[in-house]
C-alpha cells in the first residue's frame, strides 16, 4: 500500500495512519469489519469537499462495509432555514463523491440501532463519540474516536493503528460510580452521564456504573453514552450485569483499584434539572442528539396526542430515514406532524449547517431537550439551554411555558 501499488488514495491513507500509529506509540495495525465517518459540509468545508472529488478521482473504492454520520442539512427543510443553493450543492456533491466510493450514506448517528451492530471483541474505526462509547460498551466491540480523515482512511485500507480502546490496558474501569438514584426517563441517564463526565473530562477515564436495579433498555444507554462523551470525552463505560466485558465490579477493575469513587443520589439529579434557567426571548423544543429510535418516536407521538404546539413555540424531532419510513408505516410521524412538531430526517440538530444565523432570524434564546448531550454541545451556537425530562418537554411545547 506504502509503495503505491492500491493507487494514490490507498497510499496517502495508509501514510496517514502510519503517522497517527506513531504518534500514539501503537505497535501494529488491527484489522477492521465496519467502518463509520463523518461527511457533510458544515464539518468538512470546501477543503474536504475537494479531498473527496480528488480520492474520487483517484478511483479510491472502499473495502469495508462503510456508513456516514448524520448531515447538517434536511433537503426538504433547506430553504424554510435559508440553507443557500450553493451550501445544498455542495452537500449533495459530497453525497455523491462517498456513494462513488461505495459508501453506504445512510446519515445516522444511530447506525448501531438501524444498521450494523458490532460483537464482543469486533475491531470497527467509526467516528462520532455517542457511536463510539456505544460500541465499546454496550456491544464490547473495540473503537477510538475516528475523525473524518481518519475513518475513510480504515476505509480504503481495511485496518486502522492498535492504540487506545482497541487495546486491552485501556478498556479497564478507572472510576468507581455507585448508583443510589431511580433513572426514570432518558433525560435522567443523560443528567447522570453530565455528573460523572464533567468533573471527570478523560479520554481514557472508563466509569464503572454499581447500583442498576434493572437492565436499561437501549435508548437508555444511548443517552447515557452521548452524555458521558460529550460532558467528559469519555468513549467507554462498564455496567457490571448489563454491559459484556464485565460481569462484576472486580472484573470491570481487572482485580485493580479504582482511582476515585463518586456516588450519585437522586438529589444529584434534581440539582442538574433545578440549574436551568429561562431567558428572555424565544425558546425553542428539540428532541435530538442523538437522532430518535422508533420506540423514541412512538412514545413522543403518544405523548403529543390530542395536543398541539403553542403558537409561540417551534418544536422539531430528528431521526435516520430508516426510522422516519417505519415511523410512518406505524402513524407515529404523522401523528407528530399533526401535533405541530418538525420531523429532520438525516441529520442531527446541533450540526445543522447556519444553525447560529438560523437561532436569531427565529428569535430563539432558549433550547428545551431531553438530551444532555444536546443541551451541553449546543452551546456553542449561543443558546441558553435547558434540560428537562421528556413529557415536561411536550408540556413546555404544548402550554408556551417553562416553569
Amino acid at each position: 500500500m506504502l509503495a503505491g501499488d492500491c493507487g494514490e488514495p490507498v497510499r496517502r491513507a495508509i501514510e496517514h495512519q502510519i503517522r497517527v500509529g506513531e504518534f500514539w506509540g501503537a505497535r501494529r495495525f488491527v484489522e477492521v469489519t465496519n467502518v463509520h465517518l463523518m461527511g457533510d459540509i458544515e464539518v468538512m468545508g470546501d477543503a474536504g469537499l475537494g479531498f473527496l472529488d480528488e480520492s474520487c478521482r483517484g478511483k479510491a473504492r472502499c473495502i469495508r462495509p462503510t456508513t456516514t454520520n448524520a448531515r447538517c442539512m434536511d433537503f426538504g427543510w433547506c430553504e424554510r432555514f435559508g440553507q443557500g443553493v450553493e451550501s445544498v450543492r455542495k452537500e449533495r456533491e459530497i453525497i455523491a463523491s462517498l456513494q462513488r466510493m461505495e459508501v453506504a450514506t445512510v446519515d445516522t448517528c444511530i447506525n448501531y440501532q438501524t444498521v450494523y451492530q458490532p460483537h464482543l471483541g469486533e475491531h470497527v474505526a467509526w467516528g462520532d463519540t455517542g457511536t463510539v462509547i456505544y460500541a465499546n460498551s454496550v456491544f464490547g466491540a473495540r473503537s477510538n474516536f475516528e475523525a473524518g480523515p481518519a475513518a475513510l482512511a480504515a476505509a480504503l485500507t481495511g485496518r486502522t493503528p492498535a492504540y487506545g480502546f482497541h487495546l486491552d490496558e485501556h478498556r479497564r474501569g478507572t472510576l468507581l460510580v455507585e448508583l443510589d438514584a431511580k433513572l426514570d426517563d432518558l433525560a435522567d441517564w443523560g443528567a447522570l452521564g453530565k455528573i460523572v463526565g464533567e468533573p471527570n473530562q478523560d479520554y481514557f477515564a472508563v466509569p464503572v456504573f454499581v447500583g442498576v436495579t434493572r437492565a436499561p433498555v437501549s435508548d437508555e444507554l444511548k443517552h447515557l453514552g452521548a452524555s458521558l462523551a460529550s460532558y467528559g470525552s469519555m468513549a467507554m463505560f462498564h455496567m457490571p450485569g448489563v454491559t459484556p466485558e464485565a460481569r462484576t465490579p472486580k472484573a470491570a477493575f481487572d482485580g485493580r483499584r479504582p482511582r476515585a469513587r463518586r456516588r450519585v443520589a437522586g438529589r444529584d439529579l434534581e440539582r442538574v434539572y433545578r440549574g436551568n434557567r429561562i431567558e428572555q426571548g424565544g425558546t425553542v423544543v428539540v428532541f435530538s442528539g442523538p437522532q430518535l429510535s422508533l420506540w423514541e418516536m412512538r412514545s413522543l407521538a403518544a405523548l403529543f396526542e390530542g395536543r398541539r404546539v403553542h403558537p409561540s413555540m417551534r418544536c422539531f424531532v430528528t431521526t435516520s430515514r430508516q426510522v422516519l419510513a417505519e415511523a410512518r408505516r406505524l402513524g407515529a410521524a404523522q401523528a407528530l406532524e399533526a401535533a405541530g412538531v418538525g420531523i429532520l430526517e438525516g441529520i442531527c440538530f446541533y450540526i445543522l449547517e447556519r444553525l447560529s444565523e438560523i437561532r436569531r432570524e427565529n428569535g430563539w434564546v432558549n433550547l428545551v431537550s431531553n438530551s444532555a448531550k444536546l443541551v451541553n454541545t449546543i452551546t456553542a451556537h449561543r443558546f441558553n439551554t435547558i434540560l428537562r425530562r421528556t413529557a415536561e418537554c411536550v408540556e413546555i411545547a404544548c402550554s408556551g411555558k417553562v416553569k
